[in-house]
């Protein structure tokens, strides 16, 4: 339900200074606060086409590649994520011995290993020089008790899958028969707490958080920004690389535009709200067709030089929490609210 400032009668600059300046304790304050939240978090009521939706990328183990995006699939987005025909995005996830994760930032030839949909809930996975190896999300072997681990500081238990699985992913990541530990997120919704890089961020809700996704469920990419960025780098670089779940592909050339999206709808359905710009680690130096990493520090070297504001990392693409679940698909038109 939308909410505007005549319905609850009371105006946007008195809604705006009871959030920023309540002091006061008391029903009456308690009151105007919640009003306050309910209008600041209003979904917007006018839409503006923007462009349309020309990739979705779905990863479902983190750090790997994603699967093919099929012309006319339907994804669905709910709370939890993005997910196809019982694949979600990042359910799988690699840890070392002590349980640490293990990404493409340490071993950047994981870009290397691609997942393919074979049935529902059916997954063949492939990697240089390495057999096929198939896997069943209603048939994980699971042994054992949950593990503990945590994704950037926000502790997360996550289920084992099984001893074949892990030998196949140490021999391909370390070249070695034991090491490494494939596991399967076990819940039915987001229990991560917000990791700390996010957690002053006002928009974001705990439920943002995903499955085992560094910040959030969803992340978009503008690709009039990545365009931008290749005409100032002497090899230019692909938006996969940015490993954003939706690439969108504006109606104008606008780079950095999507750094003012504040509400965003895909299709007739799914709308998300931007809770926090994208800050970048070093996998976009990967090349994910190669697996190795720029030598040059490329790309985040140069956008290093005019894109980290007041941030350590360097900003590109922004982090989406969902609001109203639905499906999409490619070439979806993408709106962006107006209040």
């Amino acid at each position: 339900m939308a909410y505007s400032s005549s319905s609850l009668d009371i105006s946007p600059k008195t809604l705006i200074g009871v959030g920023v300046g309540l002091a006061v304790a008391g029903g009456a304050s308690y009151f105007l606060y919640h009003r306050y939240l309910q209008y600041r978090d209003a979904m917007p009521q006018k839409w503006r086409r923007v462009g349309t939706l020309q990739r979705i990328n779905l990863f479902p183990i983190k750090s790997c590649a994603p699967l093919d995006s099929t012309p006319g699939r339907e994804y669905d987005c709910d709370v939890l994520g993005m997910s196809i025909d019982g694949i979600r995005d990042r359910t799988l996830m690699l840890l070392d011995e002590n349980n640490t994760m293990v990404t493409a930032r340490g071993y950047p030839h994981m870009k290397l290993i691609k997942p393919w949909q074979v049935s529902d809930n059916g997954l063949i996975i492939t990697a240089p020089e390495m057999p096929e190896l198939e896997l069943d999300f209603k048939n994980l072997e699971s042994p054992g008790q949950d593990l503990r681990t945590s994704i950037w500081g926000a502790p997360v238990d996550a289920k084992l899958c099984g001893d074949r699985l892990n030998k196949w992913f140490s021999q391909f990541i370390l070249e070695k028969n034991t090491g490494l530990k494939l596991v399967h997120y076990p819940y039915p919704k987001p229990v991560k707490i917000i990791c700390d890089d996010l957690k002053n961020m006002p928009f974001m809700r705990q439920e943002d958080s995903g499955t085992f996704n560094d910040g959030t469920s969803y992340m978009l990419m503008n690709l009039s920004s990545v365009d931008d960025l290749n005409t100032r780098l002497k090899n230019p670089v692909q938006p996969l690389q940015f490993r954003g779940g939706f690439e969108i592909k504006c109606d104008e050339h606008e780079p950095y535009a999507e750094d003012n999206w504040q509400w965003v709808r895909i299709g007739d359905e799914a709308v998300f709200r931007q809770v926090a710009p994208r800050t970048l680690c070093i996998v976009p130096n990967v090349n994910d067709n190669t697996g190795k990493r720029d030598v040059e520090g490329e790309p985040l070297k140069t956008l290093k030089s005019y894109r980290t504001f007041n941030h350590s990392s360097p900003l590109l693409g922004i982090h989406l929490g969902l609001r109203q679940p639905g499906k999409v698909k490619a070439n979806d038109v993408v709106y962006v609210g107006e209040k």
